[in-house]
């Protein structure tokens, strides 16, 4: 913990002693979320999480693994147009600690590039209506951004957790390149039997994104509350979730609540598990989109599968996201006790 807090104080004082500017949405497709279980519940998944993509959702929770497992998820999104996809590792080790590694690409493939391509008939300069585009002379090219996560969870008490994301960024244009590095901290608190209380301060010291034109953008911590409650109850296991995400970048009109810059985003879900075997979800997010949900637990796979619909008006298309969980369920691979 030490050392921890060394390495937060040199990245305060380096940002602080920096002229960067604070760019609203900057850190924008780090909000998507990830997983079909977590997409199904509308991203309200910070006290729910108990899988590898915990790393994203709140680091702390991490630490309720007991097998080693890994997770791959595929989405694609506006008609296939933007793809998304996320994959993660997470291991016990020992009696209280779980690592982890989880990789996102939000990216745009194949977009052409004429620049190069037009053909100037008259060869006077001026663009006329007898120019052509000579497709033979037309390259293409991939805009994408890219996260990688690096995750320690420790288990504290049978009540409480803490866990510590860093995450490095690499944004690519066809033009121009960044690369960040940020952190995340997160706890997980149980006051109860079956009731979790959870908090992940991302970005928590504002993540620098330094482009190669020489612009810097930092973008601003973001805090994610969330609380989920566990029903037993017609043979399965009801669990609603609700989060909110506090963000202090004066989003106003552009968030579903604010207080003055302080904005607030909710996200709601209601999972019913029957008997471990089938589960099915509806939830809420803060785009104000409906999410349904289902998962299929295997012994040692679980499939997830999520829907999402922009409005009608929007004409974006629907949002499908399948993800795989695989867990080394075997006592081998388990958690040591002692």
């Amino acid at each position: 913990m030490k050392i921890l807090k060394r390495i937060l104080i040199v990245l305060f004082v380096v940002q602080g002693a920096s002229a960067q500017q604070i760019a609203k949405y900057a850190g924008e497709f780090l909000s998507i979320g990830v997983g079909g279980r977590a997409l199904g519940l509308g991203g309200a998944y910070a006290a729910l999480a108990n899988d590898a993509s915990a790393g994203y959702w709140n680091p702390a929770a991490l630490a309720r693994l007991n097998y080693p497992e890994f997770m791959l998820m595929h989405d694609e999104r506006f008609g296939g147009i933007v793809n998304y996809d996320f994959g993660a590792v997470a291991i016990p080790f020992g009696t209280d600690v779980t690592l982890g590694v989880s990789i996102m690409r939000l990216g745009v493939d194949g977009i052409p590039d004429s620049r190069n391509a037009l053909v100037d008939r008259n060869q006077n300069g001026i663009l006329d209506s007898t120019d052509f585009i000579d497709p033979s002379k037309v390259t293409y090219f991939n805009s994408a951004d890219w996260a990688l996560y690096f995750t320690y969870s420790k288990r504290v008490s049978n009540n409480l957790t803490y866990g510590i994301n860093l995450k490095i960024l690499r944004r690519g244009l066809e033009v121009a390149s960044a690369t960040g590095i940020g952190f995340d901290i997160g706890v997980l608190y149980s006051p109860r039997e079956n009731w979790f209380v959870a908090a992940n301060m991302q970005d928590v010291t504002t993540t620098l994104v330094a482009w190669s034109t020489g612009t810097n953008e930092l973008i601003s911590p973001t805090l994610k509350l969330g609380t989920a409650y566990f029903i037993d109850l017609f043979q399965g296991r009801f669990a609603p979730t609700i989060d909110v995400d506090v963000r202090f970048e004066n989003r106003q009109f552009a968030s579903i609540a604010h207080l003055g810059p302080i904005s607030f985003d909710p996200h709601m879900g209601l999972e019913f598990d029957y008997k471990n075997t089938v589960a099915l979800r509806i939830g809420y997010n803060d785009v104000k989109q409906l999410t349904l949900g289902a998962g299929l637990h295997l012994r040692k796979l679980d499939i997830d599968y999520s829907f999402a619909r922009f409005s009608e008006e929007n004409d974006l298309g629907d949002t499908h996201r399948i993800s795989l969980r695989m867990i080394l369920h075997e006592a081998r691979f388990a958690r040591t006790t002692e």
